[in-house]
């Protein structure tokens, strides 16, 4: 007999103290390591979350700026300045000054490099080409000379860099014959070169072809135009465009801008007169980095973007893009363009620096300098450091932080007007063969297209999913059951990029080549199924009785491929008697739908492929599990099977349904190589089921390996991942809330 102390369980084993309490204890690790493991898991997301914002934060810092030092006027205090720049590694500065004095210096302190001593009295000067360092200089004698800065950077033995300038003559120190005039444009390019000059009512043009030597790499020139216009009114400004196409004039008092045609040089076409506003003067005008946009600023404060544009008859016409926040600073004495941005600065009469930005259409930030007034200055190649030039003859020193000036909700979600697009629009193109390309980061595309694969995708999984997680859970056999909902799972295994992979090179051109048959599928399917159905009511009760209850679908399998194989064979003849012979090019030839080869069809195909085996498994766990006296009970009680699967069944296995729904849909919101190989990637929004898209996961993986760490290309990619962090977040939590909701509900079943 046992002790006392111990206890014989039912199926006689003994369970001392000393087994009880053991028992005890590994229940307690058991609990303490599912707890451990549970807040793990809700710790590990939580730190995802707070590294993206980690990540993301700093696109939404605002811009700032610190005085970094003045100086008195490098060079001759008591002339004009004509011109400023500052070389890359913002350490070296040159002014060009009205007596011909070329003086480079320290920008921190003003200490004087180099001076070079033109000769000659000038009266104007111009940036011509700010990447290669090259600008020109008008003498009063009518001559352009065309100069290039060159910085060497050397490490002697110190270690410490020093950046030395250098002062090159590309075209020869002699320069080339114009005009007197008292304002200039130069444009220079691989194969054209073209002058301007502006005397009052007088615009003098000439236009070189440039030939380079094999042997020497020396250029010659050789005239091509030489233009004299007479213009309406004085012009007290000329901008040339890089490509050499279009030139603005411009007459400060009268506020007009004169938009001309220069592609046919010697034939110069006034395209169009345009005002800044009424009661208005200009004050001031720059091209945007590109060259595209003009950003003008008249005596009221208020600043405007411009840039050609075609009209309905395909003519150019220059457009008024946007205006920009009135600054509150007074009529704008200048304005400066960054190099590689489409950002610029406006300098105000009442010492007030306003720093804006084009595309997000927004002023970062404005700060005044009291008892000053700016004549101008420059931007530095990096825009971290701005020189200004005050009205009290001395220099100050700018250090800007401006990181990230092309983030803003608008430019994130809303529609933005690009540069030369027809109107504004949801766009995203992150990169372009150019450094002047502006950059374009609408996540509105990506996200429509996310919810556009995830919603064909769901559309294709569901019904076969639920159908057969029903049908498999309730009817089927358990035999044929354990041979089916393993195999189904199984499927849940294979790759996404084997998925991917098939579904771009094999799919879409089997969709494309067998369309029509693709839409009869849909159509011949079902029909096979309630067709096959009354064939086999008809047949012998003796052969009906052959087949065991729960084996139905073994029938079907036949008629099914035999329905499939029929849509397939039909669909050439079809094609060539209804579609022309091909019903993609009918498509977009009479109904106007374009049709790519990799679109969101043959996506949701194969995402569908990847979600069924998710949904089906968790839906047909939830129906099996739906307790049998429920069942049994309602049969009892005269229901049918079917009555008693739709009032009984579906709803107390509805909390699980709808998990099973909401976790397929997760994945295909966050699925990844199945929509990077299967479309074109391309992101537009349209809900055309012939086009492709771009998702928010796709992007990631194609451009993340591009972009450089820290840039906004980069921050703006961990965005959307945390954008596509807070989707699968919401749908997850919205299930959850259902679900609770339905099992409360359901729960007196």
């Amino acid at each position: 007999m046992a002790a006392d102390s111990e206890v014989r369980n039912p199926v006689g084993l003994v369970n001392s103290p000393t087994r009880m309490q053991w028992r005890f204890a590994k229940d307690r690790m058991a609990a303490m390591l599912v707890r451990v493991g549970g807040m793990s898991v809700i710790f590990a997301v939580t730190l995802i979350f707070f590294y993206l914002l980690w990540i993301v934060l700093p696109l939404f810092k605002g811009a700032s700026m610190d005085e970094a030092g003045q100086y008195p006027l490098p060079g001759s205090p008591d002339r004009a300045s004509l011109l400023w720049s500052i070389e890359e590694q913002a350490e070296v500065g040159l002014r060009v000054s009205a007596d011909g004095r070329l003086v480079f210096f320290e920008l921190d302190s003003g200490a004087v490099r180099q001076t070079h001593d033109l000769g000659v009295e000038l009266s104007a000067a111009s940036e011509v080409d700010q990447a290669k360092g090259l600008f020109a200089v008008l003498a009063t004698d009518g001559r352009v000379q065309l100069l290039r800065q060159r910085y060497v950077s050397s490490y002697p033995g110190s270690g410490q860099r020093i950046i030395t300038p250098r002062l090159e003559f590309p075209y020869g120190d002699e320069g080339l014959e114009l005009a007197p005039g008292s304002a200039l444009a130069v444009r220079d390019s691989s194969d054209t070169l073209t002058l301007g000059a502006v005397n009052g009512t007088t615009l003098m043009l000439k236009r070189y072809a440039k030939s380079t030597s094999f042997l020497d790499d020396s250029i010659s020139l050789e005239e091509t135009a030489n233009l004299v216009l007479s213009l309406p009114r004085a012009i007290d400004q000329i901008i040339i465009e890089p490509l050499q196409e279009w030139l603005y004039a411009f007459n400060y008092a009268s506020g007009e801008i004169y938009f001309y045609d220069i592609r046919r040089l010697p034939a110069a076409v006034l395209v169009e007169t345009l005002s800044s506003g009424a009661d208005t003067r200009l004050t001031a005008a720059t091209l945007l980095a590109g060259g595209i946009s003009l950003i003008t600023a008249s005596s009221d404060g208020r600043l405007r973007q411009w840039f050609p544009l075609r009209d309905a008859q395909g003519s150019y016409r220059l457009r008024q893009i946007r205006s920009f926040a009135r600054s509150g600073q007074g009529p704008v004495r200048a304005l400066l363009a960054e190099h590689s941005r489409r950002g610029f600065m406006s300098l105000g009469e009442s010492g007030a620096v306003g720093v804006y930005y084009a595309t997000s259409e927004r002023r970062l930030m404005q700060r005044r300098w009291d008892g000053l007034a700016w004549q101008g200055g420059a931007v530095a190649p990096r825009a971290k450091r701005m020189l200004l030039e005050s009205d009290r003859g001395r220099v100050h020193v700018i250090a800007l932080d401006n990181e990230h000036p092309e983030v803003s909700w608008k430019a994130l979600w809303g529609k933005i007007w690009y540069e030369s697009y027809p109107g504004p629009d949801y766009i995203w193109q992150s990169s372009a063969a150019n450094s002047d390309f502006e950059p374009k980061f609408s996540l509105s595309p990506l996200s429509f297209g996310t919810l556009k694969a995830a919603f064909y995708a769901m559309l294709f999984a569901v019904p076969l999913a639920i159908g057969g997680a029903i049908f498999t859970a309730y009817f089927m056999s358990p035999q044929l059951r354990q041979m089916v909902k393993p195999t189904i799972e199984v499927m849940e295994a294979l790759p996404t990029v084997i998925l991917g992979f098939l579904a771009g090179l094999w799919l879409a051109p089997f969709v494309e080549n067998y369309l029509p048959g693709i839409f009869l599928l849909l159509v011949f399917v079902p029909l096979a199924m309630p067709i096959t159905g009354w064939l086999w009511g008809r047949l012998p009760s003796r052969l009906r009785q052959g087949i065991r209850p729960g084996w139905e679908p073994v029938i079907l399998i036949l008629p099914l491929v035999l329905a499939g194989g029929l849509a397939l064979l039909l669909s050439k003849p079809l094609e060539l008697a209804w579609f022309g012979g091909s019903m993609p090019h009918w498509l977009d030839n009479t109904l106007g739908i374009d049709f790519d080869q990799r679109n969101s069809l043959v996506v949701g195909l194969a995402m569908g492929f990847a979600v069924i085996p998710t949904i089906f498994s968790i839906a047909e766990d939830a129906i099996f599990s739906v307790p049998k006296q429920l069942t049994q009970g309602s049969l009892a009680l005269g229901a049918s099977p079917w009555q008693t699967l739709v009032r009984v069944v579906l709803p107390t296995a509805s909390p699980g349904i709808f998990s099973a729904l909401m976790i397929g849909m997760g994945r295909a919101v966050g699925e990844t190589m199945i929509v990077l190989m299967a479309t074109g990637n391309t992101p537009i929004m349209d809900f055309n089921i012939f086009e492709g898209f771009r998702t928010l996961s796709a992007n990631i993986a194609v451009e993340m390996p591009e972009s450089e760490v820290g840039s906004t290309h980069f921050r703006i990619l961990f965005l959307a991942g945390l954008v596509l962090f807070l989707f699968t977040f919401a749908f997850n939590t919205v299930a959850e809330v259902v679900r609770q909701r339905l099992r409360v509900k359901y729960s007196n079943l």
